[in-house]
C-alpha cells in the first residue's frame, strides 16, 4: 500500500469515528425527546460506518444499544438495568433478551488502610 493510500484510511479513521460519536450523541438526544425510531437509525448509520472503515465503536456507545436487535436502549423505556450477582443485567424490552456485564471489584489501595 503506498504511502498516500495510508494516509488516507487513517484520515477515514478519524473521520468516521467523529461521525460515530456524532450520530451516538443525536440518537441520545431524539431518545430523550421521545423520537426512539430515529434513534434506532441513527445507531443503525453509526454500525454501518464503523464496519465500513473498520473503525471501533467507543466503548462508552458501545452498552448503549442492544447487541441482539441493535436497538437504541434508554433505561426505563426501551431496556431494565439491574445488578445480580455482581453482574449489570440489562433487558430489552424490544428483542426480550439479556445482556450481561460483569462488574469490576476494586481492590483498596495499602495506603487507604493505614489512613
Amino acid at each position: 500500500m503506498s504511502r498516500k493510500k495510508a494516509l488516507d484510511k487513517k484520515m477515514q479513521k478519524i473521520i468516521a469515528k467523529g461521525r460515530i460519536n456524532k450520530l451516538f450523541i443525536l440518537a441520545e438526544e431524539n431518545a430523550l425527546s421521545g423520537e426512539l425510531n430515529l434513534s434506532n437509525r441513527y445507531v443503525e448509520l453509526a454500525r454501518k460506518i464503523s464496519m465500513r472503515n473498520l473503525a471501533p465503536i467507543p466503548k462508552k456507545y458501545k452498552r448503549r444499544f442492544c447487541k441482539h436487535c441493535y436497538r437504541y436502549l434508554l433505561p426505563n423505556v426501551t431496556c431494565r438495568v439491574r445488578i445480580h450477582g455482581g453482574k449489570i443485567v440489562v433487558y430489552c424490552h424490544n428483542c426480550r433478551k439479556y445482556t450481561r456485564i460483569p462488574l469490576k471489584k476494586t481492590e483498596e489501595k495499602p495506603s487507604a488502610i493505614l489512613k
